[in-house]
């Protein structure tokens, strides 16, 4: 693969493909910043990245919207300009790993025999768990994550239909499903009960950020009362309604590799003095 190492060195000619995150620009990678500071030429999805997270931006570069663009017009414009010896950023919202869209430029890059890097940011499941101060995974309640969407013009394969994941009772992040809600929350109610605690999360770090906690049945109801269409994500877990939890990795009965038990150790070493007395006797 033609993927291309960044240092502190100045940057070689290449497409860094990044994820901006979910829109607050403290929240862009250290590595993130260092790249755009460099880059001659930043590609964004002006329809989800924000103006501000341009602002580490070197002042000449070279902006270029692609809300109104097609892969095949994005494409091409990525390889005239490393063909020009010129430093890509194709900036995308969120992590690239998810619904980014990477996988067909990544095959087009590689077929084009264009360097290129992905540098990973944060998603807004993260975010929003940091906003609503819990972990997703609470010891004895819920230890799976699953990531995904409903349905819509672009379809999901039936082994991953919604109501199938439902079925695990995780956390369940769910996103892109604002427009088709009134059907996302009558699968997720066959398996998660009436009352389970979600969160409707809009625009994750964006200045009109809001966040509402609801029962799993008010889901369409919230979502349709404040016009939410888009860049709309939703929490559905019971560590949102989760009280007493503890973990065993800090609890002083549980004992690893950096932290024997101290009991078992005393235990350890008496019986190993006794053994030693009685070799020599």
């Amino acid at each position: 693969m033609n993927a291309i190492k960044v240092t502190k060195a100045t940057l070689k000619a290449g497409v860094y493909i990044i994820g901006a995150g979910p829109g607050d620009p403290d929240l862009l990678t250290i590595k993130a910043q260092k790249i755009l500071s460099q880059a001659d030429v930043i590609l964004f999805a002006d329809s989800l990245v924000p103006k501000e997270i341009l602002s580490c931006c070197k002042k000449n570069a070279e902006l270029i919207r692609t809300a109104n663009k097609t892969l095949e017009e994005i494409v091409p414009l990525m390889v005239e300009k490393v063909g020009q010896d010129k430093i890509v950023v194709r900036l995308h919202s969120g992590d690239p790993s998810l619904y980014s869209a990477i996988h067909e430029q990544i095959q087009f890059l590689i077929e084009a025999n264009i360097p290129f890097e992905v540098i990973p940011g944060i998603s807004a499941f993260q975010a929003a768990a940091a906003k609503l101060n819990i972990e997703l995974t609470v010891p004895q309640l819920v230890q799976t994550i699953i990531l995904t969407r409903i349905s819509g013009r672009t379809q999901v394969p039936p082994t991953e239909e919604l109501a199938t994941l439902a079925a695990h009772q995780a956390s369940l992040c769910l996103y892109l499903s604002a427009r088709h809600v009134e059907e996302a929350q009558a699968k997720l109610l066959e398996h998660y009960s009436s009352d389970t605690s979600i969160a409707v999360c809009y625009r994750l770090g964006w200045n009109d950020e809001n966040i509402w906690v609801v029962p799993l049945n008010k889901m369409a109801e919230c979502t349709r009362e404040n016009n939410l269409i888009r860049t709309t994500l939703y929490i559905i877990s019971p560590a949102l309604s989760a009280t007493s939890a503890r973990s065993r990795l800090y609890n002083p009965e549980h004992d690893h590799l950096f932290r024997p038990n101290k009991f078992k150790v005393r235990r350890q070493q008496g019986t190993e003095n006794r053994e030693q007395e009685i070799k020599k006797s």
